[in-house]
């Protein structure tokens, strides 16, 4: 018996050494940077948080990666119950049950959550958030580009601008891009390429005097001077035409629109003259003529750009995320340095905060479209995807709704959580029967407002006042899978609001086995110079990295900028 025991061990030791030498993959190699203890919040300066983050993907291995091009794709205001909901309702499309799908970046291999707060709030907004993720800075809310100080002084901000790793991507001589279904000036893509402590100094109307006099400049002329790091984006595409013409051009596609600017700059045309190979376009059919320009800038809308569900009715022709997302990497894979785009679907954020679900989530699979078409178009041998959030919303998924009920539709069980019940409307404890979605505030509640009477609400709503809401509606009969339809909620808002808990990160290709874990958001700024030799090596070239090569010192953005004779 004691032979036969020592047999066993025995082989078992060769087998499980077998199997370590033969196939299983080797971890990551990590990198020990030392953080000091700081007192929290007082404690958190600038260069704490820049270090914290390259700690954080250090550790997880991120210096191993060998990325060669990076795409995050950013879901504004994507959260886990938006991801779980636009799931089941692509797959519903598809005729099937739903809960089977996978969005496309759900098929990654390495997923996280990040921790969203601000410096001053447990619940961020979009521009402290993004500003985190570009710059590995955690910062205040409302701030682009800037360390945390006081929104409205721009004084004060001067001395905080900060380095986005699209600024380091063009210092580096790699080849940059920007896509948004938003305004290019509103936050998330600004948050890319613009200093400013206050997100809404979109345009030079939007500045006010004083922070003009003490040298603030307006978020759509700073599109423009980012070419002080070397090309600026060779690829800009979103919405915002009238952030940059001014009120006395008409609009080329609403005869009733103006633009915004009163300086009399319009910036499109600056534009073509610093790219006169390139090509500006408005239109799908002039974006398909002008894909293969070496610069290429794109404003499909004076405002935002249509949500999915109404894109169809551009009279012009307004093109789908995953459209502008091929042509990115088409413009941008030409160059042989490599390259760096960030993709915002931005209105899933804005369809939430309207209290629309069908909105918010069709704009969400409009996303896991392009995703899926950046997957397609490049390999994950050379370019790392990430996908996250910026933050969250206040949608629930409640209920004990069957296998297979409509997302969007009213909670069919089978007698709640005891399942001892035939199919049928699951009802309050006043007899009514309520939806699988609904959201914690917004424009939703039914009390009668200043816009509509009490009752199920319909897209677009945005009351200024309410009446308090005698109990609930009779939804039998309404049809809650209408795409105007606003889900309830409960505490009355003229627009919902943004949620504080954690966000999913999911990444795949060169450096993503780093992405594992509860990261801090300002974290994923590291993961991606880390991943990408060409940026972490001129991030060492300055001085910024410690004796291992992890940058960990705070970059100055002046000292990136091109030297001119």
């Amino acid at each position: 018996m004691p032979d036969t025991k020592f047999l066993l061990a025995a082989l078992s030791t060769l087998l499980l050494g077998a199997c370590t030498s033969a196939g299983a993959p080797k971890p990551p190699a990590t990198l020990a940077v030392t953080v000091p203890q700081v007192a929290h919040p007082q404690g958190e300066t600038p260069q704490w948080w820049y270090r914290n983050g390259a700690a954080q993907a250090a550790a997880n291995g991120a210096m191993a990666g060998k990325a060669k091009n990076v795409i995050l794709f950013l879901g504004d205001g994507m959260s886990l119950t938006t991801v779980a909901a636009a799931r089941i309702l692509e797959g519903q499309r598809h005729g099937g049950a739903g809960e089977e799908n996978l969005l496309s970046w759900e098929r990654f291999p390495a997923t996280a959550f990040s921790k969203t707060y601000n410096t001053d709030s447990q619940t961020p907004d979009s521009a402290g958030t993004m500003t985190a993720i570009t710059t590995g800075v955690k910062t205040h809310m409302g701030a682009i580009g800037v360390s945390a100080g006081p929104r409205n002084d721009c004084a004060d901000s001067l001395n905080k601008h900060l380095l986005t790793w699209l600024q380091l991507a063009d210092s580096a001589g790699m080849a940059t891009g920007v896509v948004s279904t938003a305004r290019l000036t509103h936050a998330t893509p600004a948050a890319t390429y613009a200093n400013s402590p206050d997100r809404n100094w979109e345009n030079d109307t939007d500045l006010p005097e004083a922070a003009r006099a003490a040298g603030c400049v307006d978020i759509a002329q700073q599109l423009l001077s980012t070419a002080r790091f070397g090309r600026g984006p060779l690829v800009a595409l979103g919405g915002g035409r009238a952030q940059f013409t001014t009120v006395e051009e008409r609009d080329p596609e609403y005869d009733d629109k103006v633009g915004q600017r009163l300086d009399g700059r319009n910036l499109v045309a600056e534009w073509q003259q610093a790219h006169p190979q390139g090509a500006y376009v408005w239109n799908t059919a002039q974006l398909k003529a002008a894909a293969g320009a070496p610069a290429l800038l794109g404003l499909f809308e004076p405002d935002h750009m249509q949500y999915e569900q109404d894109r169809a009715n551009d009279r012009a022709g307004e093109p789908s995320l995953a459209e502008l997302t091929r042509t990115a990497i088409a413009n941008l894979s030409k160059h042989g340095e490599g390259y760096v785009l960030m993709v915002e679907g931005a209105r899933i954020d804005h369809a939430n905060h309207s209290g629309n679900a069908a909105r918010a989530l069709g704009d969400t699979i409009a996303l896991s479209d392009a995703v899926r078409a950046a997957a397609e178009a490049t390999s994950a041998e050379d370019t790392l995807i990430i996908v996250t959030a910026d933050h969250s919303h206040t949608l629930n998924f409640v209920g004990y709704p069957a296998r297979g009920n409509p997302i969007l539709g009213k909670v069919k069980d089978k007698g709640g959580e005891d399942g001892t019940g035939g199919l049928e409307l699951a009802r309050d404890a006043t007899g009514l029967p309520y939806t699988t979605l609904s959201y914690a505030n917004g424009p939703g509640y039914t009390g009668a407002s200043n816009q509509q009477p009490a009752g199920p609400k319909k897209y677009p709503h945005a009351p200024s006042s309410f009446d308090p809401a005698s109990g609930r509606p009779d939804l039998t009969h309404v049809d809650t899978e209408h795409p105007d339809y606003m889900q309830e909620a409960l505490v009355p808002a003229k627009s919902e609001s943004h949620g504080g808990e954690d966000v999913g990160i999911w990444a795949r290709g060169p450096g993503s086995n780093a992405v594992r874990g509860t990261l801090e958001q300002n974290t994923i700024y590291h993961l991606i110079v880390q991943a990408t030799p060409r940026l972490r090596e001129r991030l060492c070239a300055q001085g910024t990295c410690d004796t291992q090569g992890v940058p960990v010192e705070l970059p100055q953005p002046t000292t990136f900028e091109r030297r001119t004779p």
